[in-house]
């Protein structure tokens, strides 16, 4: 059977299904504590892993690598004063207030590098000193050519200036799985890291025949191979010179990594028009330890403010004609920065046994904690009405039908 359609076709967007997942799943744990009448953060503690269950398979079959779940919990709600919030909140309803306050929370678990595990990297000194990385990763705004030439200046004592990062051309790089599923770092990171410290073994066999010296008494310092306790040494470009000095890796890590976090958004609520206004959000976002925080936080935030966007404002529509009224950024609902609060960004880092440094993905974390602890944060607000769910978005109208109906 077929189906024709004039609407757009459905594709991959950040988190790509994983928002979507959790949303469904934290609406059900609100709805279950609003059925036993018990606070919503404490029914999600209950059921949380605890950090020593860990490595573990779920019932679902998936093999969860690391975390610490319940302290990501706790961190969110002792940062954002959540005993004080439920107590404005409680005021404010017994006040009658026209703005109410609401108070959301998730906890999740998102799974990355799904599917492709492995990367191809290489490592090329040349003879005037300078290094070139070429990455099978092809970024797009992520920042890899920072973060790789660290992870490759790491090994090599050389400033990340003097290296070049190269992606994107097969003639030099014909094997690459690309930058998706929060992959990048635990996958074409750790070829790049790994292909680094092979560099440094190949440079250290070749330089104890130049230097006449046992390669266990030589180190990299500088981009030089140095005899330990001398000023005996060889430069990495001089190696290059007399013969090309390259590493071709793969890694691969075997195994996807289960990143985690806990979000806990505060909105206020017009009750007069619908409005919801997203006041603040707290977040952990645990993808292992960070080797670039400012990449790391630009990562976070981006996630963040597309998952307000998705459970406020995001939606397709369409007349009964099926043309659709959403065609612009006029009419199509994204937000700006006078839309989003201040961020409070939490440092968590539970290393995953899967490579070498402990990361794990954090390009699509934001998201997936922020749409659904904005839903609920909304759909709390008005549960004193007896209101259970609203679907996203939540735009005005929904909201204040919301309302309309409850009374």
């Amino acid at each position: 059977r077929v189906l024709v359609t004039n609407t757009t076709s459905t594709a991959a967007y950040r988190g790509a299904g994983r928002p979507e997942a959790a949303a469904a799943i934290e609406r059900a744990m609100d709805l279950f504590a609003a059925e036993i009448g018990m606070d919503p953060a404490e029914v999600r503690r209950r059921n949380l892993f605890p950090p020593e269950a860990f490595p573990l398979v779920t019932k679902g079959g998936a093999p969860y690598d690391s975390g610490e779940y319940e302290k990501a919990l706790d961190a969110v709600l002792e940062a954002s004063g959540y005993a004080d919030l439920r107590a404005e909140q409680a005021a404010r309803r017994e006040r009658g207030d026209v703005v109410q306050l609401g108070i959301g929370v998730s906890v999740f678990v998102e799974i990355t590098a799904v599917g492709a595990t492995s990367e191809d990297a290489a490592i090329e000194v040349h003879p005037d000193g300078t290094v070139t990385v070429l990455t099978g990763t092809s970024p797009h705004g992520q920042g890899h050519a920072t973060a790789w030439a660290m992870l490759a200046g790491e090994h090599l004592d050389i400033p990340i200036e003097k290296i070049t990062v190269k992606h994107g051309d097969t003639d030099l790089i014909p094997r690459g799985g690309g930058t998706m599923g929060s992959r990048s770092l635990q996958t074409g990171g750790m070829a790049v890291y790994q292909a680094a410290g092979e560099l440094v073994e190949l440079a250290k066999e070749r330089a104890a025949d130049v230097l006449e010296a046992s390669v266990d008494d030589l180190v990299i310092e500088r981009g030089a191979v140095v005899v330990k306790g001398t000023d005996t040494l060889v430069t990495l470009g001089d190696l290059a010179a007399r013969e090309a000095l390259r590493v071709d890796s793969n890694f691969d890590a075997g195994a996807s990594s289960f990143p985690f976090g806990a979000h806990l958004a505060v909105v206020e609520v017009d009750m007069e028009s619908g409005k919801a206004v997203v006041d603040r959000i707290v977040t952990v976002d645990d993808a292992g330890p960070v080797l670039n925080p400012l990449l790391a936080e630009g990562q976070r935030h981006g996630g963040i403010a597309q998952g307000i966007a998705q459970a406020l404002l995001e939606e397709v529509v369409y007349d009964e004609d099926g043309n659709p009224l959403t065609a612009t950024f006029v009419d199509y609902g994204i937000p700006s920065a006078a839309e989003l609060p201040s961020f409070t960004l939490l440092d968590m880092a539970t290393p995953t046994h899967l490579n070498p440094l402990g990361v794990k993905g954090i390009g699509e974390a934001g998201t997936i904690g922020a749409t659904p602890a904005v839903q609920s944060a909304v759909i709390d607000a008005l549960s004193h009405l007896g209101v259970r769910h609203i679907d996203m978005p939540l735009t005005p109208l929904r909201v204040w039908e919301a309302i309309e109906g409850a009374k």
